[in-house]
């Protein structure tokens, strides 16, 4: 396995194989920073699509609305990455399986890489996504009314985001409060990682009622999702598929994991057995003694 440098963002090669990770918030947001150096303020100069069948279609008119704009800034919004130009804001979602990546030019193409940007740096910023659930849009309006992002909650590291917030949206809820905090219209970007993280460290059980729970515990439950989204950010996503960082450097946030992935591993805090459920089809992980 080769390392990579610092252009070939977010991304395991080996032999002729790209493997990506499944993008949670601090992976895009990892993404975001990564690519920003490379894209700002440059122009576009052509678009290749080579596969228009993602989660929804390329727009046809894709590379005639692009060509000779220049990308004004990178921003996120949730799990969506957005690049505003003069004339609109183009909306890019990894799916499960994408990943972006700056590379020469002349880069070898493979068999998943389905839509490149030339920039007038000489560099390409290339989509692959081998599921093809990713999504590449574009929008001429306000980017924040567009259907995918305009009911979207708020973002889990802004001023918005409080325990108070919660725990006034929680009221005669009687959803499980893992389910509750991973629906994107309350809180953004809460997957399943860090949401079985997340409530690790506010001492709540995930199959807790969101209505029975306290306020002094939304706020611990608040400070416990931001601590684990901002050190996931601060060390490069997670490595649970060979996650690398821009710097070409492997992230080691996956060993300090309380939960996830460690059923029937002793506590770290505690030495109870960790426990795995189902809850929401999803796998659910937990200290029955911590929790």
């Amino acid at each position: 396995m080769s390392r990579i440098s610092s252009t070939q963002f977010i991304f395991i090669h080996n032999s002729n194989k790209v493997r990506c990770i499944i993008p949670e918030l601090p992976e895009v947001e990892v993404t975001r920073q990564g690519i920003f150096p490379h894209v700002y303020h440059h122009r576009i100069e052509r678009v290749i699509v080579r596969e228009a069948r993602l989660r929804w279609p390329v727009p046809e008119n894709l590379p005639a609305i692009l060509e000779r704009r220049t990308i004004q800034d990178v921003q996120r919004r949730a799990k969506y990455l957005l690049l505003p130009t003069d004339n609109g804001t183009l909306i890019i979602h990894l799916g499960m399986s994408g990943c972006l990546r700056i590379l020469p030019a002349d880069a070898p193409v493979m068999k998943h890489d389905h839509v490149d940007l030339l920039l007038d740096s000489g560099n390409i910023l290339r989509l692959t996504d081998p599921r093809r659930f990713g999504a590449m849009l574009w929008t001429k309006d306000d980017v924040n009314e567009h259907p995918l992002i305009q009911f979207l909650g708020p973002e889990p590291l802004s001023s918005a985001f409080t325990g108070e917030y919660l725990y006034s949206l929680s009221r005669n809820c009687k959803q499980a409060i893992k389910r509750f905090i991973m629906d994107n219209r309350r809180v953004v970007g809460v997957g399943n990682i860090y949401a079985n993280e997340g409530l690790f460290y506010a001492g709540i059980r995930p199959t807790c009622l969101c209505g029975d729970i306290s306020l002094s515990r939304y706020l611990r439950l608040e400070k416990a999702i931001r601590k684990v989204l901002s050190r996931a950010i601060e060390v490069g996503g997670t490595t649970l598929r060979n996650f690398v960082g821009g710097d070409g450097k492997p992230s080691y946030f996956r060993i300090e994991l309380a939960v996830y992935g460690r059923a029937g591993e002793a506590c770290t805090t505690c030495g109870t057995v960790i426990q795995k459920i189902r809850l929401g089809n999803r796998s659910t992980y937990f200290c029955p003694l911590c929790q």
